[in-house]
């Protein structure tokens, strides 16, 4: 089973895609996107740190995700990815979109491109469960800010990508999933 769980800001996305992953009858890896860059990203990784139960596994992927998810995922392994917004953050860092977006200039980022063919191509053949938790950003107005348009289309487009691949696709909103796919 592959799954997208998508959502809003604190829409109850990471939880339903925990809670699957806790009756999924498997052994359970939660894959771990964001990176400690200041002291408000700390508290929330500890949020959820918290709330994961002990005997979960945890793998660090803030940018290689393809290549964690070759790695770990298994018949008997449930995987969570938390989340895909997060790794498109990192991924249009490290690979200086953000800077030719800022720049004015055509998106041209080997990185971005690379890992985002990677997860796409590697997604369908895992064994395993996996749920992806990904935010939908694309609801509200045009950021006026290139770097925002920029990491805006670019998440819309690999949620589309995601969901393309996946077996079920879940949006949730005020706590309350609707099954889209």
């Amino acid at each position: 089973m592959k799954e997208l769980v998508i959502g809003g800001a604190r829409s109850g996305k990471s939880a339903l895609a925990e809670k699957h992953a806790a009756g999924s009858g498997l052994r359970v890896v939660y894959v771990a996107t964001a990176e400690v860059r200041d002291v408000e990203m700390e508290r929330r990784i500890a949020h959820h740190r918290a709330r994961r139960p002990a005997d979960w596994g945890l793998v660090e992927a803030p940018v290689g995700l393809a290549e964690a998810l070759r790695a770990n995922a298994a018949k008997d392994v449930c995987l969570v990815v938390d989340c895909l917004t997060l790794w498109l953050s990192n991924l249009l860092f490290a690979g200086k979109a953000a800077a030719q977006a800022e720049a004015g200039q055509a998106i041209d980022c080997p990185l971005l491109a690379g890992e985002t063919a990677a997860l796409i191509e590697t997604l369908p053949q895992l064994p395993g469960w996996i749920t992806l938790v990904s935010n939908e950003v694309g609801w509200g107005i045009v950021p006026m800010h290139p770097v925002s348009r920029c990491f805006a289309d670019e998440q819309g487009r690999l949620n589309q990508q995601v969901a393309s691949v996946c077996d079920r696709v879940t949006l949730v909103a005020a706590g309350l999933p609707l099954v889209l796919k």
